[in-house]
């Protein structure tokens, strides 16, 4: 059982990197001919189907993306309740 927690926390930990990571590179402009642009677009291909739906339900905030906020949060209340339903 506490293995699977932690391949839970890993996985949890993962995704919660790769949002914040998201959110930082949509500040910074990156040239598609930049070394980094490969980078940038494999980010994007692996948050962007968790954040779409989500931009869907949300209004629109005058260009404010609270979409990683959101995704965050409910990625942390899904991970407790994962654990709390396991222990």
């Amino acid at each position: 059982m506490i293995l699977v927690a932690q391949i839970i926390s890993v996985i949890f930990n993962f995704l919660t990197l790769l949002v914040l990571i998201r959110a930082i590179l949509s500040w910074i402009p990156i040239d598609p001919y930049s070394r980094f642009y490969g980078f940038q677009r494999f980010i994007h291909n692996l948050t962007e189907p968790m954040l779409e739906p989500i931009r869907r339900i949300l209004p629109p905030t005058g260009g404010l993306d609270w979409s990683p906020i959101v995704l965050l949060l409910g990625l942390m209340l899904i991970e407790r309740l994962l654990f709390s339903m396991m222990f």
